[in-house]
């Protein structure tokens, strides 16, 4: 009995040893990570004047997730503090101080789209997936937009992420924006706005972050644990389309943050979603009723 106590013993306290020993290789690899440089070729995109921009710039900030990181007013916004885990989206407004205040327009379209910095290190949390296949144009409306909101003061980026996540990130489990993205990609090209699954398959853009390249939902890589996973938007295996009968039913569903039975669903950004006008709402609902099924959590 004693010795098999003391094998015992012996094997848990190689196994702390052992978990000790990655947690601390995982966050020296993580920073090492975090620092390494991504060299993406990026052309400058024109940077509007015109109202129609402006107003087109507007839409996009509130409805494509910029606010919901950023502030409504771009100030800076916390966007996750359960306690373990607290992010928060720096002020991106103009005045001096500020992290874009000395962008130029090939700064924006790297981070924007390409999620790196200008100093050639990857940006961590904001999903530059999502925004990676804007149109010349739209990325050029939204920086105007941004760079005529009057400057504030304040609104520092905070990222202090547990040791797990830090190791999940050194270890590829969790990616960061950059190593998401074909960066080979050229610029989207303008779609026709319509009620069609083509232009919903440009609106639909702003959900890869959270529901995965194929739509197909899953546990969110990076999200606090007690998150709800993304749900399967393709009508694969586990699909939650079937409760939408029709574009009527979700887009209620977008502007309510209910399901057709009145359950609340959490973690979705409806204050984004709701900000969705009428016709990108309908094409979106377009266009996941084309897409291939998949089934839940093949993201």
């Amino acid at each position: 009995m004693k010795r098999w106590m003391k094998w015992t013993a012996g094997l848990v306290g190689l196994a702390v040893v052992l978990v000790a020993g990655v947690a601390v290789v995982g966050s020296q690899m993580a920073d090492s990570k975090s620092q390494r440089q991504i060299k993406v070729s990026v052309q400058p995109v024109a940077i509007p004047t015109a109202a129609q921009a402006l107003e087109r710039g507007a839409y996009l900030y509130s409805s494509r997730g910029c606010a919901d990181c950023h502030g409504a007013a771009g100030g800076g916004r916390e966007f996750v503090n359960d306690g373990k885990m607290r992010l928060a989206g720096p002020n991106i407004t103009p005045g001096e101080g500020n992290v874009v205040a000395r962008y130029t327009p090939e700064d924006w379209v790297r981070t924007v789209r390409h999620g790196v910095k200008p100093d050639g290190r990857p940006v961590f949390i904001m999903p530059s997936e999502d925004y990676n296949r804007f149109t010349d144009d739209d990325l050029g409306a939204l920086v105007a937009y941004v760079k005529s909101l009057p400057p504030k003061i304040g609104g520092a980026a905070v990222m202090d992420l547990p040791l797990p996540v830090r190791v999940l990130y050194a270890f590829d489990a969790i990616k960061d924006a950059a190593q998401k993205i074909d960066h080979t990609l050229p610029p989207a090209k303008p779609i026709a706005e319509g009620v069609t699954a083509a232009h919903g398959a440009y609106v639909a853009n702003m959900c890869i972050g959270c529901h995965g390249a194929t739509l197909a939902g899953g546990k969110i890589p990076g999200g606090p644990p007690n998150w709800a996973p993304a749900a399967n938007l393709t009508p694969g295996e586990g699909s939650i389309m079937p409760r939408y009968k029709d574009a009527e039913a979700f887009v209620a569903m977008l502007r309510s943050g209910k399901r057709p039975d009145g359950s609340v669903i959490t973690v979705m950004p409806f204050e984004s979603l709701r900000a969705l006008n009428d016709v990108d709402a309908q094409a979106l609902y377009a266009y996941l009723k084309t897409v291939p099924a998949k089934p839940f959590g093949q993201r």
